[in-house]
């Protein structure tokens, strides 16, 4: 068995040391509670705000004057039924405080002397994203949580959730910091989770031997939302898979950061929306057209170029300054390393594999899951988006609220509960077995059975005979796994863990296209063509309940 190393007990437990769950931290200590913060890599530079960003969804009172033109223009893009009202208000009439709660903090976000709403926006419609320079927003937040006493324990991966019958208790978590696997129990009496988005269920488009060339980090599996469905967490809009694009080979998202023109190869724009580089705006093509750079590969009009040929030399700079902001340093040294100049050379995009987020655990207007004590904030969040406008001011909402159980005493025996112990049990089983099957197989398979049975549009089409055939597939992949999985170290162990909770989120996904017999977005259907108006306001709820899954319609909240 696999030795115990240590146990934690504090009022809150953070599961995530992103944007999202350091806000949730900050939040609850500010309340008073005692914090303990789990991530599985570092908090300076780990989840999807890593490497910075440079556009923050908010509202701004002196820009944009009242709060409902942020919430129509914000509802009226392709995700506003995949959000409750009560939920986006909230999140508006609070980011305001953030915003300014950042900039007292050290992260600029005011780059040019004052607050500047560009990019990501249409034409003539109203602007909503602040432009700011977020390089380095894990740095001062990290700072900002140690400062108020929060334990912040690094290189901890969480294995699984833990409740009772009156709510969460804890968590199993990995210490990975040697070859050495050992356990950590957190005993709390409320648990946020913000462990983000889900980057690897689908297999890499378009270099698909490569699994962690993802357009976003990596390590965004999204153990949380599979950790809250094993205990009976209700999840909402799985089915609503999302896809980005960007350059081509080289998968790193910012495509509203480029200053150019997506052409043909003739140098003819692709849309007739943008036909000359604009820094306000950027060019909205593959976000009107979302099926463009699809389209042209398949009727052989293709490639899709950005061109930023057209775009001035201090428009350039700001360009390379915004990647700077984002995080695209990489992507900015390779460019330099190789010659590649944006003003001269045109560089190939596409779209990237599907991914989920902002698909997951459904929460309340305080960040809170119909398990009592169980809160979500970030990309996991399943009936809000915004992205990490949303995962910072949502994480400072769950934090807060999940800050009041400090009143409440200890729940009882944490880690001798049955669950925890048949999980501690196999785990270990897979770190003691001599000789199997790699972590990378089993992550490869499901791969290919996402792929090819539950791939979401353009020109990528579900079915029920495909999602019946993929969650069978599904279930025997699972069996395979649990009998012939070895792991050799803990980094191996933690690898193994996140394949099999996106196990369950395949499963979760392709029950949730299953129900939804329409045409929707990314979701289409071969045997549902058409998008039926009455589902239009309609959330699905799937949900598991003593071990079977459940799927039920609600009204969105308005």
């Amino acid at each position: 068995m696999i030795p115990i190393k240590e146990r934690l007990e504090s009022d809150v437990l953070i599961v995530g040391g992103g944007i999202a769950g350091l806000m949730a931290a900050i939040a609850a200590a500010d309340k008073g509670a005692s914090v303990t913060l789990l991530d599985k890599a570092n908090t300076k530079r780990s989840g999807a705000g890593a490497t910075g960003n440079d556009h923050f969804l908010c509202y701004i009172p002196e820009k944009h004057g009242t709060i409902d033109v942020v919430y129509e223009e914000f509802m009226d893009s392709q995700n506003a039924t995949s959000n409750d009202t009560p939920l986006v208000m909230r999140f508006l009439e609070t980011s305001p405080t953030i915003v300014n709660m950042w900039n007292d903090w050290g992260i600029n976000m005011k780059p040019t002397g004052d607050f500047h709403f560009e990019g990501h926006a249409y034409p003539g419609r109203p602007k909503i994203f602040l432009k700011y320079d977020g390089h380095n927003q894990k740095k001062v937040l990290t700072e900002q949580a140690k400062k108020r006493g929060v334990r912040i324990v690094n290189h901890s991966p969480v294995l699984e959730l833990l409740r009772d019958d009156n709510g969460i208790t804890g968590a199993l978590a990995l210490d990975i910091s040697s070859d050495e696997p050992a356990y950590r129990f957190g005993k709390d009496k409320a648990v946020v989770v913000a462990r983000g988005y889900v980057s690897t269920l689908f297999t890499t488009d378009p270099t698909p031997s490569q699994m962690f060339n993802t357009n976003m980090c990596p390590s965004g599996t999204g153990d949380s939302i599979a950790q809250a469905w094993r205990l009976g967490a209700h999840l909402v809009n799985m089915e609503k898979t999302y896809r980005h694009a960007g350059p081509r080979f080289l998968a790193r998202c910012g495509k509203a950061t480029w200053i150019g023109v997506y052409r043909y190869p003739n140098g003819k724009p692709i849309g007739p929306f943008i036909t000359k580089p604009n820094v306000e705006t950027g060019d909205m093509t593959s976000d009107i057209w979302a099926s463009a750079f699809t389209d042209l590969k398949l009727n052989g009009t293709g490639p899709a170029y950005m061109d930023c040929s057209g775009a001035s030399p201090e428009d350039l700079e700001h360009m390379r300054w915004a990647m700077r902001c984002e995080g695209l340093t990489a992507l900015l040294d390779y460019m330099d390393k190789e010659g590649i100049d944006p003003g001269r050379h045109a560089v190939e995009f596409g779209q990237y594999e599907a991914n989920l987020c902002t698909n997951g655990i459904e929460i309340d207007i305080n960040g809170e899951s119909n398990i009592r004590g169980l809160f979500a904030a970030g990309d996991m969040m399943g009936n809000i988006s915004g992205d990490i406008g949303a995962a910072a001011v949502y994480g400072w909402i769950a934090g807060h609220h999940a800050g009041d159980y400090k009143t409440l005493g200890q729940p009882a025996d944490v880690d001798g509960a049955p669950f925890c112990q048949e999980r501690m049990a196999f785990f270990s089983s897979l770190y003691e077995r001599s000789g199997g099957a790699s972590w990378q197989e089993a992550n490869f398979a499901l791969q290919q059975i996402m792929t090819e049975y539950a791939d979401c549009g353009p020109h990528r089409l579900r079915s029920d005979t495909l999602l019946t055939a993929g969650i069978k597939y599904i279930g025997d992949l699972r069996k395979k796994i649990n009998k012939e999985m070895s792991v050799s170290d803990a980094h191996e162990l933690m690898r193994a863990a996140e394949v099999l909770n996106l196990l369950d989120l395949g499963e979760a996904l392709m029950i949730a296209a299953r129900e939804r017999k329409e045409s929707r977005g990314r979701h289409l259907r071969a045997d549902f063509t058409f998008t039926n108006p009455l589902l239009r306001d309609k959330f699905l709820r799937v949900w598991q309940e003593g071990g079977t899954p459940r799927t039920a319609w609600r009204d969105r909240l308005k």
